[in-house]
């Protein structure tokens, strides 16, 4: 098992990533979807924020203090339209998750020796301290994907009527 440092250094290190990734976009740019059902980097970056503060970082500082304690209720998924994603401003909210990005490594980085066992029951499965630490650094690869499919997408609809194939296949 990699030491709980592994995953610090990793989401401090993609603390830069995002943003990189996330800068010097365009209010046109952010807002563009590159489906119907696919999210804009608004709502990535929105999408990021909420899940730094309101599930990652609280998650997983209650299960450090006290598995069997209450969570509050999550709803990802709604959060897009109950929280207006659409509406906020983006390079307000790629301050916003930078801001919470940073707060959680120093919170993480503060942590002596934590109980990556301490272990809640979800009801189809138990989730430890260390697997919900693990999930919070992979969640960060499926946005950096995401965010990074995003960006060719909209490359290659900018570049039209020229074509973008000549860069290999993706």
């Amino acid at each position: 098992m990699l030491p709980s440092s592994y995953f610090v250094d990793r989401l401090s290190a993609n603390l830069r990533v995002f943003d990189h990734f996330l800068g010097g976009v365009g209010p046109e740019q952010a807002a563009w979807h590159p489906g119907p059902e696919a999210w804009s980097l608004l709502e990535v970056v929105c999408h990021l924020y909420d899940e730094e503060r309101d599930d990652f970082r609280t998650r997983l500082r209650l299960i450090l203090e006290d598995p069997a304690q209450d969570w509050p209720p999550i709803h990802p998924g709604e959060w897009v339209i109950s929280r207006g994603y659409a509406s906020r401003d983006y390079a307000k909210m790629v301050d916003c998750f930078i801001a919470e990005r940073a707060a959680s490594i120093v919170w993480l980085r503060g942590l002596s020796a934590p109980a990556l066992d301490n272990a809640r029951n979800l009801g189809d499965f138990t989730l430890r301290a260390g697997d919900l630490l693990g999930a919070w650094l992979a969640h960060d690869y499926l946005h950096l994907r995401q965010i990074n499919e995003i960006h060719y997408a909209y490359t290659a609809r900018a570049a039209e009527p020229y074509s973008v194939i000549y860069a290999g296949d993706w």
